[in-house]
């Protein structure tokens, strides 16, 4: 259509174009009277709500078909901008009654729940009710925390789950009877099992359990023993163990943390913690009196622990646990709560490894004889001894068949007062007096024996040593 018609159209007022944008006709129309905006009213609401989802905004009359314009006429703009602002308004009244009912909801519910859980916890429901109560236990999760700390040291469960399966427990049995137990630790995947002397002495038979073997056990065989260190070593049929990992008790430090691993009292696989109280203490064993070099601690050990592991916290086995070096043997007053002792891993290794190698300890030596210490023997003696012997000498009871001292003037009864020129009186003045003494080397010793006019006789012999592959020297 030309310019000029569209400027004229667009110059009329609203009522002259019939609300088309086109002229009216000219024709007459019939007056009507003015109505006021339609109101908005409730059987409008479905259609009101048909025009949300459509996204289209219509007036109150959209049920009702629609009129299109015919072709070539155009929308007045005029007409269509009151009704969205009209249905804005109804939108946002019905969004707010929305939010109320939501508000109204929300707060009934949390008083609801409030009631029923304090009722839950006792005090609202009438006596005599019977109350369906049920507690949840859960297991740990399924990720375990770290056996490790950011050091790499382990936690003290991560020491029981990666040191016990080195742990056995050890039955000694004497005649068919069991006379005591105590614990071990696997050097070798094969079987081989470091333990004290003390735990196996006077046995003549040995089983063996496993960590987490139930009642499974084997039957242990002795490689060899120690008395004077109080070490021994086992072998059990077995394969597929799971070996200790041994340290270096020398990098030790006084206060580290560590934990005793073994079988207090028959209690199978104890662990305890502690730590280092005192580090190369020299304590003597209780069944021998021989002097090693130990570890204290005030990790609990108790007999049945005997031959377990003392372990740091990287899990390595830095010494071994014995009742038999414990606080009796430093104090004369007797044992003392809180103090545990451990050989120390370097000195128990080199003992072990011949041990396992030849079954003894090369250059031990032994006397051959079975004596009291002058102490022991004052008052044990019926008859009256001589003031010579009071505080020196040791009495003989007995002398092997293959010593030395056969071939000597020595009996039983007789008294060695001095061993190359040493005066003895017990085990350690006598292991002082033959230090660094080998096999088939001569001893000088002054003896005596006492009459039967109660006063002694003196002489002197020589013999050679005997080297000692029984492990009971």
């Amino acid at each position: 259509m030309s310019d000029e018609f569209d400027s004229r159209i667009d110059g009329l007022p609203p009522e002259e174009t019939g609300g088309t944008g086109l002229p009216a006709p000219e024709q007459e129309q019939p007056e009507i009277p003015e109505a006021e905006p339609a109101a908005h009213h409730p059987q409008d609401t479905d259609a009101f709500l048909q025009e949300l989802f459509d996204g289209i905004p219509r007036s109150s009359a959209a049920a009702e078909e629609p009129a299109f314009a015919e072709p070539g006429t155009m929308f007045s703009h005029a007409a269509v901008q009151e009704e969205p602002e009209q249905h804005m308004g109804i939108f946002m009244k019905l969004l707010l009654w929305l939010l109320v009912l939501a508000v109204i909801g929300f707060t009934g519910f949390c008083i609801w729940w409030d009631v029923r859980k304090g009722a839950s916890g006792g005090g609202f429901y009438p006596a005599g009710d019977v109350i369906n109560v049920k507690i949840v236990q859960q297991g740990k999760p399924q990720e375990d925390s770290p056996l490790r700390d950011s050091t790499g040291r382990f936690t003290v469960e991560g020491i029981a789950e990666t040191v016990m399966p080195s742990i056995v427990e050890i039955y000694t049995y004497s005649s068919g009877r069991m006379s005591g137990s105590g614990s071990g630790i696997i050097l070798t995947q094969d079987g081989l099992i470091a333990t004290n002397a003390h735990v196996i002495s006077g046995g003549d038979s040995f089983s063996v359990r496993l960590y987490g073997d139930g009642q499974q056990r084997y039957t242990g065989t002795v490689i060899g023993h120690d008395t004077k260190t109080d070490l021994a070593v086992l072998k059990i049929p077995a394969s597929g163990l799971t070996p200790a990992v041994l340290g270096k008790s020398d990098e030790v430090k006084l206060g580290e943390a560590v934990c005793a691993l073994g079988n207090p009292a028959g209690l199978n696989s104890s662990i305890t913690t502690g730590i280092i109280s005192g580090i190369k203490r020299k304590v003597r064993a209780d069944s021998t009196n021989f002097e090693m070099e130990c570890f204290q601690t005030d990790a609990a050990i108790s007999p049945g622990n005997s031959g377990g592991a003392l372990v740091n916290m990287f899990g390595q086995v830095i010494g071994i646990t014995s009742s038999k070096y414990s606080s009796r043997s430093v104090f004369d007053s007797g044992a003392y709560e809180g103090l545990g002792f451990a050989i120390t891993i370097n000195e128990a290794l080199p003992i072990l490894k011949e041990l396992m190698e030849q079954g003894y300890v090369s250059g031990r030596v032994r006397i051959g004889i079975r004596f009291l210490e002058n102490t022991v023997a004052w008052q044990q003696t019926e008859t009256a001894l001589p003031q010579e012997l009071n505080g020196t000498g040791i009495l003989i009871a007995a002398i092997d068949e293959d010593s030395d001292l056969m071939n000597t003037e020595l009996k039983v009864d007789d008294w060695i007062l001095t061993m190359n020129g040493k005066a003895v009186s017990d085990y350690d003045s006598i292991n002082a007096a033959i230090e660094g003494a080998k096999a088939g080397d001569t001893v000088h010793c002054r003896c005596g024996r006492v009459r039967e006019d109660g006063t002694l006789q003196t002489f002197e012999i020589d013999f050679r040593l005997l080297e000692d592959h029984s492990g009971d020297y």
